[in-house]
């Protein structure tokens, strides 16, 4: 990406760095998830790494977004800052995505230390690395050296040894980083045995690489990943050498170490997270807890994952739970080949707004993608989805006008990996719902592709929802707390009370026609809301049939589908 360096770090710096970071960890994904045999084999840390960057992007580009829409400039560092670091942490994946986000975080806190600063020089970016660097060791709870602790701490001193403006001091940290990670095989004996460098401290080099790129219009030399040599052999042959040593990884499931990967993110306060850390350290190992302010993000590798679970559970809420076994996934798991599984023919993937509908996606047979209230998926994400549902077919549903881009990249990049990946431009869930409820696996791709769409684009949709700041409308001025009927995505009833909104967007709804509601109730549906809908419809509307499903957390109080 062509820029004109940034003389000092302010928010566009934040941007053009995030930007250039992503470029750099999409470029080195495959070569970094090829050489990952630490803490465990399961060659995903680039995938990790490439997701977490990604998330923090969309953060700041929201951000940058919000300012344009609003005609107000520039943001803030401070802004640019924070939106980064919270976008890392609530999207880090894995052990290496937990970690750079807690070292985004630890950076962002300098930077954001004084929110009236506009930007900040060499010094200020000199601090940010150094703590930084502490913030990410300190979430660890057993550092070990070798790994990318090692080569941010070496980033850090690095910088703090430089004197000069920003590009100086980049260079500087970078150099270093570069350095502690050639050294890095000498440091952990599952490295040297494999004769690789660390994939985690590799990322982040690469990371610092565009740092650098950000401040002086330059992308620094290429890195080493095997040891005593340079990237020019590519990923298949850096995965020769990674997996070449069967007891390379001391943690692998069939050596000791334990069986579940377990992330979710946390509400909960700093007493509260402080017991957690105990008890987890106690369940597993490769325990990080990253966050603050209430909000954290939990990883560890366990062998009881509901224990962890509801460790979790106990000390606050957790949410976005995944939980990965080990045992499923490739060659590096055991150091022996493994028969690859069968691809299906078909598969629908599809985003859903709630633990309820992901669980009723989930029995039809949808791979789901799950979207809390802001926080929507990246590109990355539903790629990650495709590629989990394992299918040379793909039907993917957003279910979300805003998506639509960020699907159609996904789209893309599928049909780049040769799967064949047919988006269905569905707006809402329970067009979803219609979609996935006519799908018939067994009918020709294009065919199957016609009937979801055409079932989609028959089924009008509807959302109830509360106002919260005060806003121009279609259907006029809201204020906070007032109650919204939306209807094909634009208000048309502003009210106070839930239910009667509710009835009103209804019987505009089924002022057309229609043949079947489907009511999904968010958990601030009030109780009686769904049977107050069903009998205005019974004794209403002929021949109407009502379908209710719970949704969970999923943002609006009520989703209505008529078709």
């Amino acid at each position: 990406m062509a820029h004109v360096p940034q003389t000092f770090f302010d928010a566009l710096a934040v941007r053009t760095w995030c930007g250039l970071a992503l470029q750099a960890l999409g470029r080195a994904r495959e070569e970094i998830d090829a050489i990952n045999v630490y803490p465990v084999a399961d060659g995903d840390t680039g995938t990790n790494l490439y997701l977490t960057a990604e998330s923090a992007a969309a953060a700041v580009e929201a951000v940058f977004d919000g300012h344009d829409a609003h005609g107000s400039g520039k943001p803030a560092l401070a802004d640019a800052a924070r939106a980064m670091a919270h976008g890392a942490l609530i999207g880090a994946r894995g052990n290496s995505g937990t970690i750079l986000a807690q070292l985004l975080r630890g950076m962002a806190q300098v930077l954001a230390a004084d929110g009236e600063t506009a930007h900040t020089d060499g010094e200020g970016l000199r601090l940010a690395l150094r703590h930084a660097a502490d913030s990410a060791r300190q979430a660890v709870a057993h550092p070990v050296e070798g790994t990318v602790l090692t080569v941010a701490s070496a980033a850090a001193d690095a910088a703090g040894a430089a004197e000069g403006d920003c590009g100086t001091v980049a260079r500087a940290a970078y150099e270093g980083a570069r350095a502690a990670l050639a050294a890095t095989p000498g440091q952990l004996a599952v490295l040297e045995r494999a004769g690789v460098v660390d994939a985690g401290g590799r990322g982040l080099v690469a990371v610092l690489g565009a740092l650098v790129e950000t401040f002086t219009g330059e992308a620094p030399r290429a890195v080493p990943v095997v040891s005593g040599t340079f990237p020019e052999a590519g990923p298949a042959e850096v995965a020769v050498a990674a997996t070449a040593a069967p007891d390379e990884c001391a943690d692998a499931p069939g050596t000791g170490g334990p069986a579940f990967e377990v992330i979710y993110l946390l509400e909960a306060g700093d007493t509260a997270v402080a017991r957690l850390r105990e008890r987890l350290d106690g369940l597993g190992d490769s325990l990080v807890v990253v966050g603050g302010d209430g909000l954290w993000n939990v990883h560890v590798h366990v062998d009881d994952a509901g224990a962890a679970v509801e460790a979790g559970i106990e000390a606050g809420r957790p949410y976005r739970i995944r939980i990965t076994h080990f045992g499923l996934g490739d060659v590096h798991t055991t150091g022996a080949e493994r028969q690859p599984r069968e691809r299906a023919q078909r598969a629908v993937v599809a985003v859903v707004p709630g633990e309820g509908l992901a669980g009723l996606y989930t029995d039809a047979g949808a791979t789901t993608v799950l979207a809390r209230p802001g926080e929507p998926p990246a590109s990355g994400e539903l790629v990650e989805a495709v590629r989990r549902a394992h299918a040379r077919e793909v039907v993917l549903l957003p279910n979300d006008a805003d998506l639509r881009h960020t699907a159609a990249a996904a789209a893309e990049q599928a049909r780049a990996e040769g799967i064949r990946v047919a988006l269905i431009p569905t707006r809402s869930a329970v067009q979803g719902i219609a979609a996935l409820a006519v799908h018939e696996p067994e009918r020709r791709f294009d065919e199957d592709v016609v009937q979801m769409t055409s079932a989609a684009g028959a089924t009008r949709y509807a959302e109830v929802a509360v106002a919260e700041r005060q806003s121009w409308t279609m259907a006029g001025i809201c204020q906070a707390g007032d109650v919204l009927g939306l209807i094909d995505g634009d208000v048309a009833v502003i009210g106070s009370d839930i239910t009667v909104t509710a009835e009103t967007v209804l019987d505009r709804m089924l002022s057309a026609g229609g043949e079947l509601v489907t009511l999904v109730l968010g958990d601030e549906a009030p109780e009686a809301v769904a049977d107050h809908l069903e009998t205005r419809v019974r004794e209403s509307y002929l021949a109407v049939d009502t379908v209710v499903y719970r949704g969970g957390r999923q943002g609006a109080v009520l989703l209505i589908g008529v078709e």
